[in-house]
């Protein structure tokens, strides 16, 4: 695959890093994380990770109900974060830096104290009525449709002052905006084009599959699969989304987004996005138009094994259109911690070269270059609604616990108590610790990042399945310009013998298990969880 001339952008080339804001460095004493303590870990994510993006979640005016994704003014810094001198100096600190930033966009729903609800609420003939979702109630009263909210329970409040229920898909602080409604999409660009005007390089987009509704609010039907055991509240859980979210009409709006982004130098739209893969890659648009990145989670997802991995890529690399370009994620704010899910710390390992080998942008979560497993939070201190709602085991606070920086009190994240308890190993599995210790996994993360900076195969190369010969072992091949590079990823917990014949002696660039030198494909003994890059 020639790549020579051929230009790229950054939101391809480069790993890009997430920051739950409140949980990454606390500056000033209050417990939580804060876009000052961003900044004074700066040069840490340049030039010690080494990684080329971060992603902000939520850091604007928020009753913090559902912690800062129920926002009350989109243009603005809420206080506990900052102001919004401090995040211009943040984005100055970052591209002096060569970082590019990126910041969540919330475009379904407010929260309840933004002033466009307020205003709305005040009565059926407010100017902004139509900014969200109102409808009658059925004749007896009830909802005006069954569906039910993620977080559970129904997704509709009866406002008694109007008479009117509202929708909400998440908690009822969180009411829709109506996206039907051409002032609420003038208003909504404009956001956009406030934080680029700042400097901000792209938006993470949330959940922007349920912009647009059925236009008749049609029930959902019941789901023929859903999970035995769901609490009685879940009425999410037990319906099939039909009418409530990937509407096809929602593209048409997609692509006023992307025109606006366009408005700005290599700006990059990324969606977060679920679904079938036929449905899911209609994002990237007919001719690339729509986001540049739909955020792919199906990795997070599946079995912790090779043959269903190395199926997943292969179906979305088939499923790709010429202009899309690919994109992977292992961890998030909303899902349990990596090293938690896939089995312990070996297999952390072999993830981090995957997620950093694999062709298309590679979203690295915090944490997760220390080898970061869910917290323990005593139910007394849940704080995520999902867990309150609908059970301790549903928290996502276990994967937003602090930053682990050093061996001080509290991670060296606060000088007080934090937000969320810190995970118990703390002396030992933080930041400080684990530069010292060429084994460890922010060592591999370093190196393999470096690695994949310094070689085209693996920054832009084409993606080619192999066969090991083995089960339980992922292998491909990258290549660009003439260099070839071959990952072989051992899931097993044993040693493995696998051959790749047609290829010349292979020097390796990284091994998960910090083996190096020269090896043969054609005749090759994998350690177990062992992950091997080579150049060919």
């Amino acid at each position: 695959m020639s790549t020579v001339g051929k230009p790229y952008h950054w939101w391809q080339t480069g790993v890009v890093y997430q920051i739950y804001p409140r949980s990454f460095q606390d500056s000033n004493g209050d417990g939580i994380g804060d876009l000052a303590g961003i900044i004074l870990r700066m040069d840490y994510l340049k030039d010690t990770l080494g990684v080329d993006a971060i992603w902000l979640s939520p850091f604007y005016p928020s009753p913090m109900v559902d912690f800062g994704y129920d926002i009350a003014d989109y243009c603005d810094v809420d206080p506990m974060f900052g102001d919004l001198a401090t995040f211009d100096r943040l984005v100055a600190e970052a591209h002096r830096r060569g970082l590019k930033v990126i910041v969540d966009y919330v475009p379904n729903h407010t929260s309840d104290q933004h002033a466009w609800f307020v205003e709305s609420r005040a009565s059926r003939q407010s100017p902004k009525r139509e900014w969200y979702i109102w409808r009658d109630p059925k004749p007896d009263g009830s909802p005006p449709n069954n569906w039910g909210g993620f977080f559970g329970g129904p997704a509709w409040t009866l406002d008694p002052a109007t008479g009117q229920y509202y929708l909400h898909q998440f908690v009822p602080e969180q009411p829709e905006l109506n996206w039907r409604n051409p002032e609420v999409v003038r208003a909504m660009l404009d956001v956009l084009r406030f934080w680029m005007k700042r400097g901000v390089d792209g938006f993470r987009m949330d959940v922007v599959g349920l912009l647009i509704k059925d236009a008749e609010l049609r029930d959902n039907p019941p789901n023929p699969n859903a999970p035995a055991g769901l609490p009685p509240n879940d009425i999410f859980g037990r319906q099939l989304h039909t009418y409530s979210e990937d509407q096809d009409e929602v593209h048409d709006l997609i692509r006023q987004i992307r025109c606006t982004l366009d408005e700005f130098p290599d700006r990059v739209g990324i969606g977060e996005l679920w679904g079938d893969l036929p449905r899911w890659v209609k994002y990237y648009g007919e001719n690339g138009d729509e986001l540049q990145l739909p955020f792919n989670f199906r990795l997070i997802h599946l079995p912790w094994k090779a043959e269903a991995l190395q199926a997943s890529v292969d179906a979305l690399e088939a499923a790709l259109p010429p202009f899309g370009w690919p994109n992977y994620v292992l961890s998030n704010h909303d899902q349990a911690r990596f090293a938690s899910r896939c089995g312990g710390q070996a297999q952390a390992r072999v993830a981090a070269m995957l997620l950093l080998s694999l062709r298309g942008t590679p979203t690295v979560y915090y944490g997760d270059e220390l080898g970061l497993e869910n917290g323990v939070i005593p139910p007394h201190k849940i704080q995520d609604p999902q867990g309150v709602n609908l059970g301790a085991h549903r928290t996502r606070d276990v994967a937003r616990t602090p930053m682990q920086w050093d061996a001080r009190p509290q991670a060296g994240f606060s000088s007080v108590e934090p937000w969320l308890p810190v995970t118990s190993d703390f002396e030992v599995r933080n930041v400080a610790a684990q530069l010292q210790d060429p084994s460890s996994v922010l060592t591999l993360y370093r190196r393999l990042i470096a690695v994949r900076r310094g070689s085209r195969a693996l920054q832009v190369g084409s993606y080619r399945p192999l066969e090991a010969g083995a089960p339980g072992v992922f292998a491909f091949v990258r290549e660009a310009d003439g260099e070839r590079v071959l990952a072989a990823l051992n899931f097993n917990g044993e040693p493995v013998q696998v051959a790749f014949p047609g290829f010349g002696a292979g020097q390796i660039l990284v091994s998960t298990s910090g083996r190096e030198g020269e090896v043969a494909p054609a005749d090759l003994t994998l350690a177990p969880h062992e992950g091997l890059l080579m150049t060919l």
